[in-house]
């Protein structure tokens, strides 16, 4: 088995893009380069994500016009798309913050990308769910003694000052910790740990990202115009911000711990100790579920899928809470066969749990009442009370994504994905021009957000499981009624 943390040390180097006054420029970082800081300021940020489609054959094509999707395999060389993906993973991962989190969320949905396009840029994307360039050491001892006090040291027996992985907005070593000892004079126990220090700058990097989609509201309106764009932004960002205070993803951690202990499918680790941008928790040791995609056998990841649509499911109703960052690398398979979850940053909180009108229009929509299941999208905000739209187009519209639950055994699948994908996606479908009216409630973004995450995932495990009994144990308002 792997250990949980993957090292990063691995990564052999790649391309940066940067903007000078003659345009743009790029210069090769090496595995012992070092981020030192995130870029803070709006326009830096930003000129290094414009750069990223401006590599090679990418700046003609784009340049026509054409959709990078759309670009034969044959007129971009396989050295080509490597250098590209290696250069979207240093620019992402040296900038962290919200333009990380963008490269995690495209290495989930890489499973719908068309099979010529997706091939290179797996391998590059996924290592943004557990890689990206270290912080010097200088800059976490700084943290530790800030977040834990001067003596920060006297609370380790060892303290690795390699990272073992990174995150968004923050690195993880392996330590041992010491627990307080059971008696006076008694030799302290220790615990295998796992340190998540948050990045110089991230906070400011957050919000810049999130100040730069604010600008882009106009833009979104245009692509999505059913779409109310200013609540949605400002639940994202309230959402995304509280992902910067490591003592509340602590309290979050334990209340995940407390309704998952001794559970015999799903191990949450328990919290030593927290502070507002350190964050010290049990080691996990297991395979990362990122192995389980790529080398798992089919009964492998048929299970690690039915185990993330528990999770998925069974939370709010145990934990009022939404594990809301489905990505590979927040997860591994224990050797007892059992689901670690080990990232607690991102979550819904839901307190009665999932919304019953879900449960209940998934199966209005099964069983083809097609007017129950526009007027309950028009009550719960997704229609807008002055749209009339065909309450059987929206059906039709609607009835491929739950094809999922309509059968006992369901297995997801890269084509199932990229079928639906273009059904959505394509100008002249029917399904594309109805999704333009349609609204997404601000209470409903993470739980949407969530769910496509986790159906990408499923689709990158090409997981056979019963999906359908898993909501109806969980998911209020799903089961029939008898």
């Amino acid at each position: 088995m792997l250990s949980a943390y993957e090292t990063i040390g691995g990564w052999k180097g790649g391309w940066v893009g940067g903007v000078s006054g003659r345009g743009v420029v790029w210069r090769h970082v090496g595995h012992n380069d070092l981020v030192t800081d995130i870029p803070r300021r709006a326009a830096s940020r930003t000129a290094k994500l414009a750069a990223l489609p401006l590599g090679f054959a990418g700046r003609t094509v784009l340049g026509l016009g054409k959709r990078v999707t759309g670009i034969a395999g044959d007129v971009i060389s396989a050295e080509i798309q490597q250098r590209t993906a290696e250069q979207l993973f240093s620019v992402l991962g040296q900038l962290k913050g919200g333009a990380m989190k963008f490269g995690q969320a495209l290495s989930v949905f890489e499973a719908a990308m068309p099979e010529e396009m997706a091939g290179p840029y797996r391998q590059a994307l996924t290592k943004l769910q557990e890689a990206a360039p270290p912080m010097p050491v200088a800059s976490v001892h700084k943290a530790l003694a800030e977040q834990l006090g001067e003596d920060w040291r006297d609370k380790f027996a060892e303290f690795d000052d390699s990272p073992a992985a990174a995150a968004s907005i923050g690195q993880v070593h392996k330590a041992v910790w010491k627990l307080p000892p059971s008696r006076k004079g008694a030799k302290p126990k220790t615990i295998t740990v796992a340190v998540k220090v948050q990045y110089p700058g991230a906070g400011e990097a957050l919000i810049s990202d999130l100040k730069q989609l604010g600008r882009l509201a106009g833009m979104f309106k245009v692509i999505q115009p059913g779409m109310d764009m200013k609540p949605l932004l400002t639940e994202l960002r309230e959402r995304v911000i509280e992902e910067l205070d490591y003592a509340m993803e602590a309290e979050t951690q334990t209340t995940f711990a407390n309704a998952f202990a001794d559970d015999a499918e799903i191990y949450v680790p328990r919290v030593l100790a927290s502070s507002p941008r350190v964050l010290v928790t049990e080691w996990v040791d297991g395979t990362p579920l990122a192995k389980v995609i790529t080398d798992g056998t089919e009964e492998e990841r048929d299970e690690a899928g039915r185990l993330m649509a528990t999770l998925h499911f069974s939370a709010p109703a145990r934990a009022g809470l939404l594990h809301a960052d489905p990505h590979p690398g927040n997860f591994r398979i224990l050797p007892d066969g059992r689901l670690g979850v080990i990232d607690f940053g991102a979550v819904a909180r839901l307190p009665e749990g999932h919304p019953e009108p879900i449960g209940r229009l998934v199966r209005l929509a099964l069983d083809g009442d097609a007017d129950g299941v526009a007027d309950g999208l028009r009550e719960e905000g997704f229609i807008k009370p002055d749209d009339e739209l065909d309450a059987r187009a929206v059906l039709d519209f609607l009835r491929p994504m739950i094809e999922p639950v309509a059968v006992d055994e369901f297995r997801f699948t890269r084509a199932w994905i990229r079928a639906e994908a273009t059904r959505l996606s394509s100008p002249r479908s029917p399904g594309f021009q109805l999704s333009r009216k349609l609204n997404l409630p601000p209470s409903y973004l993470l739980i949407h957000r969530v769910t496509l995450g986790s159906i990408g995932v499923l689709c990158q495990l090409e997981a056979k499981a019963p999906y359908r009994t898993i909501l109806e144990k969980w998911l209020p308002g799903f089961a029939p009624v008898s």
